[in-house]
């Protein structure tokens, strides 16, 4: 029998097209497969059988009338953020227990109607409030790598832990993510997988819980870099529902994958060149502008001098839009509700109980930087920069086509080796990722390397706004060049 779960996306979307197997065939290898990881990945909010085999059924029969959409039958894992009708959708917070919207997110839509199917929801940093995956309700997600001859348990990443987890134990062909300051390129880099942020406005926000609205890109998380832009091409287009949404065509992206780099200009920049960078890190940081300059790139060096400010500024502006997205969470319309003695109490008792630790500093801190008495000195502050940041940007892009940067600081870290630390030390975790959704800019991390624990390492891929194109194209020319077929170790099932 064939082993379903091995395959890229392009080659299910082959078997399926060609009848080696039924969408139905392929969705219950995944289903047991998720059933069997899930006591050891945790990496899953949402496993419901009957509702998963209903929507391979249903592809079955649209492909026998000959109605095959893109993704026709292909299983893929759902992030908690993105609404799916019916399906319990609580971004992995207590506050949103037993929640079932009776709606259905515009970018999960747009994969329904290209035919995918849903295996299930994955586990997620809580509110999408982390980068490593340990804040979520139903408590850590465990990345399937490990450092070679260590049992130590590892992050996957985050917030999109869950989903980069059931990717990389192969439980479906593809995920969702959304990335707010990292969250999928930073996981996707943990667990040796491609991570796509489109340009915000790309991907239609609507019906994705929300964290900081000017910040969230949702996107996808792939094996390879040509199933990351048929799922791209598949989740992005107009959304009348999303007023932030681009209203432009999509363009081909799969098409992009496999064009020439020759003739390209790939900016290194030189602030990305941290004191105390792991010599992993920097070494394949410079293989990779060595593959690209021997497949016909020139190779310039670039410099954005905004970069120190990113991560404060970040760290401003998301939580103040976290505390206004959050607030209406009261235990009033949906989700949990712990009664108190009157309105006042009932809604500190709900959000008390409702709301995890980080959650809870991201709020007061996201309150107090829109206090009357400190809006203008970090508010207003952070909106200057950021507005710097896209300048820099605007200048480096005038002398290149791409930039190209590690995608972390580090390969995957022990579960609570940060976390017990400082909130910092793990926020620092964002540094080469935050300046893209500041900005606004495509980004994706491409799987480059293993470092020297055999844990995966992956380059960043940054392009102008609406410019997904250049960045698949170069995206696939490190991916060829790298020849990244690394594979965790089977040891959680």
């Amino acid at each position: 029998m064939t082993d379903f779960t091995t395959l890229t996306l392009h080659e299910a979307l082959d078997g399926l097209a060609k009848k080696d197997f039924s969408a139905r065939e392929a969705m219950e290898a995944h289903l047991d497969a998720a059933e069997a990881a899930q006591g050891a990945l945790n990496c899953f909010s949402v496993i419901d059988r009957e509702h998963a085999l209903a929507t391979a059924d249903a592809s079955d029969a649209r492909r026998a009338k000959g109605e095959a959409g893109l993704l026709e039958g292909a299983p893929l894992a759902i992030k908690d953020l993105f609404a799916v009708k019916g399906v319990e959708t609580t971004a992995s917070s207590n506050i949103l227990k037993g929640f079932r919207p009776p709606y259905e997110s515009t970018v999960t839509q747009n994969l329904w109607n290209a035919g995918a199917t849903m295996v299930a929801k994955t586990s997620m940093d809580e509110f999408a409030m982390g980068s490593s995956n340990e804040t979520a309700a139903s408590g850590p997600v465990i990345n399937p790598w490990k450092a070679t001859g260590s049992d130590e348990a590892l992050v996957p990443g985050g917030s999109s832990g869950g989903s980069v987890s059931a990717l990389a134990a192969g439980i479906s062909y593809g995920a969702t993510g959304t990335d707010t300051g990292g969250s999928i390129r930073q996981p996707a880099a943990f667990t040796g997988l491609v991570g796509v942020k489109p340009t915000y406005g790309r991907c239609s926000r609507w019906g994705v819980v929300a964290f900081a609205s000017s910040l969230d890109h949702p996107g996808p998380i792939a094996k390879t870099v040509k199933d990351a832009a048929l799922l791209t091409q598949v989740m992005s287009g107009h959304d009348p529902k999303d007023s932030t949404s681009y209203p432009g065509a999509v363009p081909d992206f799969a098409a992009a994958v496999g064009r020439s780099v020759k003739g390209l200009r790939i900016g290194i920049p030189k602030e990305y060149r941290l004191e105390g960078m792991p010599a992993d890190i920097e070494r394949l940081w410079g293989e990779g502008a060595e593959w690209l300059k021997a497949a016909g790139a020139e190779i310039v060096e670039v410099s954005l001098p905004m970069t120190k400010y990113a991560l404060p500024a970040y760290y401003i502006i998301a939580p103040a839009e976290a505390s206004s997205n959050l607030a209406r969470y009261d235990g009033m319309r949906y989700g949990q509700r712990i009664e108190g003695d009157d309105l006042i109490d009932t809604y500190e008792k709900t959000r008390a109980a409702g709301f995890g630790k980080e959650v809870q500093r991201r709020i007061m801190i996201g309150t107090y930087v829109l206090s009357a008495g400190y809006y203008d000195a970090y508010y207003v502050k952070a909106l200057k920069v950021r507005r710097k940041i896209l300048e820099d940007f605007n200048a480096a892009f005038e002398k290149c086509d791409a930039l190209l940067t590690p995608a972390t600081p580090s390969a995957a870290f022990g579960i609570g080796s940060k976390a017990k630390a400082s909130p910092i030390e793990m926020y620092l975790n964002d540094v080469f990722t935050v300046t893209a959704n500041i900005a606004g800019v495509p980004a994706m991390s491409v799987p480059a390397g293993l470092d020297a624990n055999g844990l995966p390492l992956g380059l960043q891929i940054i392009t102008k706004a609406l410019d997904e194109e250049t960045m698949f194209t170069v995206g696939a020319a490190i991916e060829d060049a790298a020849g990244f077929t690394a594979k965790p170790e089977r040891w959680w099932a």
